[in-house]
């Protein structure tokens, strides 16, 4: 399997996103969402219960990444959430994460997210592959 080089969690309210969403007319989620990730919200049966899952996903890399490694200069605006073909969450990073997580060693991330009434979590582990 491999080495846990990091561990984040983050738990988010639902409401509290669409209400952030409302209150700023959209720009919190133009500016902290990818393109691909507002896709599938979209087309998601609950597009705030999507968004809020990701948005834990972006906590806890932050939280994985930072809590272990005080020195790396993190913009979780950089982590996006794919949705496979099954519907399970993978981990994707543009080149300036993935250059964050090869200074720390790290090969990969691996993600968890789960929605309960109004709250959604999720849990990160960074991974070094033996």
């Amino acid at each position: 399997m491999g080495n846990v080089l990091g561990v984040g969690i983050d738990l988010v309210s639902i409401s509290e996103i669409r209400d952030l969403d409302e209150r700023t007319k959209g720009a919190f989620v133009q500016q902290t969402y990818t393109s691909k990730e507002l896709e599938d919200a979209v087309g998601a049966s609950n597009y705030y219960e999507f968004l809020a899952g990701r948005f834990a996903v972006k906590e806890a890399v932050y939280k994985a990444i930072c809590g272990s490694f005080l020195d790396v200069n993190f913009d979780f605006r950089n982590v996006e959430t794919i949705k496979q073909p099954n519907g399970a969450p993978r981990f994707s990073a543009n080149i300036e994460l993935l250059n964050i997580l090869k200074t720390i060693g790290a090969e990969d991330v691996l993600v968890s997210i789960s929605n309960q009434g109004d709250f959604a979590i999720a849990i990160a582990q960074l991974i070094k592959r033996e």
